[in-house]
């Protein structure tokens, strides 16, 4: 009889503990906790919920048992085995969760799920910090105090352009092209489509340029300089008129540099200011150019290029020194005087060769002065180009000597990529030589193609040059073949 009320009652009761944990705990799962303290109070609920259905589930088991009902017996022992797992695995997760938690911390919830979804089932997992700190930082954004200044709506157009370019000068750094921008637009309703429009034409014929420099050429056609701290003295109509005047210009500075410099690509150029000169100088000319002056006009540019004349010092002082010069009467010869005064000889010399690498104006002149003499890849027998098609074929420097043989012979990393160490090839015969030595590879694609394909690289193929040991002697005679080549394509 004690055993059958025991069955009896500790089933009764455990029917009444499953209904209070399911109805009792079920909303504290849902309801928002802003304090610490309810997450103590919630797992502490949760703790003894659990414990009291594994404990009447195991007297009812037994209860159960010893009255053989096996059925009843296994049920709710069942029921007391997930009761202690989910008391285990839910608490577990709750004290996981509540080490993140602050007071106010209102989003530690919403984080530890969004982790989980990213792969952290773990607050040991080193990137739990990483990311949680990510996503406060995220959330942070809407607590920011963002400023909001309203102008009334009487103020001109050029009275909100100039409160933009003043606000903004002080805040984030705008580019001078961006505040001139504003100030056209502002002016010139849609002008902006009109400059991209022309942008992307010059883009088509390979001259990419920034649309700041199609600006500094507007500038330079409406003002007789290049600054731009002159457009918002400039009126409507005068910006329309010069924007007509540079479109005709860049489009004379891209086909002379293109036909008679044989520059293609603003990648060339050691400044793009260079195409704002060019595009000032035909438009003052008229564009009537004598052949001498054309010939004088492509050594300046050349020269120029070479010498890096738009990156040394100020370059936009150095820009309006020219575009005054031209604005005045200034011949070409003028320009050239300016240059050399800049820069003294403009004839280049193998010492100045000496320490420069890809990133010099030099390596550039370099490129056009080999494929003005028909340089060529020496396994596919293409023109050395920057627009070829596919991966094999596109153009890149070699070391001709490379860097893996003369880090093993003790050369460091600057002295390896001296200008005289570098060719030009394709990707896929770049590949194929890979790390092997100069006298290896150079003598079979001498003998398979002939050594033409050297000389117009002055590429020197004396054995005695092409061991390690006589790397630096390599370099000082391919320095003065190089230096003998620039200048015969420079002069023309």
């Amino acid at each position: 009889m004690l055993i059958k009320a025991l069955a009896l009652v500790s089933t009764v009761l455990l029917l009444m503990s499953l209904g209070f944990s399911v109805l009792g705990t079920t909303p504290l799962l849902i309801l928002k906790h802003k304090q610490p303290m309810d997450s103590r109070v919630v797992r502490q609920i949760f703790h003894y919920c659990y414990r009291l259905v594994a404990v009447v589930a195991i007297a009812a088991s037994i209860g159960h048992a010893l009255e053989g009902r096996k059925v009843f017996a296994v049920c709710t022992v069942s029921i007391a085995i997930l009761s202690i797992a989910m008391h285990r695995w839910i608490l577990m997760r709750m004290d996981i969760l509540r080490v993140t938690m602050h007071d106010g911390d209102s989003n530690a919830v919403r984080r530890f799920r969004f982790l989980k979804r990213s792969g952290v089932t773990s607050f040991d997992d080193p990137r739990a910090d990483l990311y949680g700190q990510r996503l406060d930082r995220l959330r942070a954004v809407k607590k920011y105090v963002y400023r909001m200044d309203v102008l009334e709506r009487t103020l001109s157009y050029d009275e909100v352009t100039e409160i933009f370019v003043r606000v903004n000068s002080l805040g984030a750094k705008l580019r001078s092209s961006d505040l001139a921008l504003a100030q056209i637009t502002a002016k010139w309703k849609n002008s902006l489509h009109t400059f991209q429009a022309f942008q992307g034409k010059c883009k088509e014929v390979g001259f990419d340029l920034e649309l700041g420099i199609h600006l500094k050429n507007l500038v330079a056609m409406a003002t007789g300089q290049s600054r731009f701290k002159t457009v918002s003295s400039l009126d409507i109509t005068r910006l329309q008129k010069a924007w007509d005047e540079a479109c005709e210009g860049m489009n004379f500075a891209m086909n002379f540099l293109k036909n008679n410099v044989g520059i293609d690509s603003p990648a060339l150029l050691s400044s793009p200011f260079m195409v704002v000169a060019i595009s000032y100088f035909g438009h003052k000319r008229n564009y009537q150019i004598s052949p001498d002056e054309s010939k004088l006009l492509r050594y300046w540019v050349l020269a120029a290029n070479a010498k890096g004349r738009f990156s040394r010092g100020s370059s936009e002082t150095l820009l309006d020194q020219d575009i005054a010069s031209i604005r005045d009467g200034g011949t070409i010869q003028d320009l050239i005087d300016r240059l050399r005064s800049q820069v003294g000889r403009l004839e280049i010399s193998p010492e100045e060769l000496s320490g420069r690498n890809q990133r010099s104006a030099l390596f550039k002149t370099m490129f056009l002065a080999f494929r003005s003499a028909g340089a060529k890849d020496w396994h596919s027998n293409l023109t050395i180009a920057l627009d070829h098609n596919g991966v094999q074929h596109r153009l890149q420097f070699h070391h001709i000597f490379p860097k893996a043989v003369l880090t093993k012979a003790g050369v460091i990393s600057r002295e390896a990529d001296d200008i005289a160490n570098l060719a030009f090839i394709g990707g896929k015969t770049n590949r194929v030589i890979s790390d092997k030595p100069p006298k290896e590879y150079l003598t079979f694609f001498a003998a398979k193609s002939g050594e033409e394909g050297f000389s117009v690289q002055e590429i020197p193929l004396d054995p005695d040059l092409l061991d390690t040991p006589a790397y630096k002697k390599f370099l000082e005679v391919r320095r003065e073949r190089i230096a003998t080549r620039l200048n015969v394509f420079i002069t023309g």
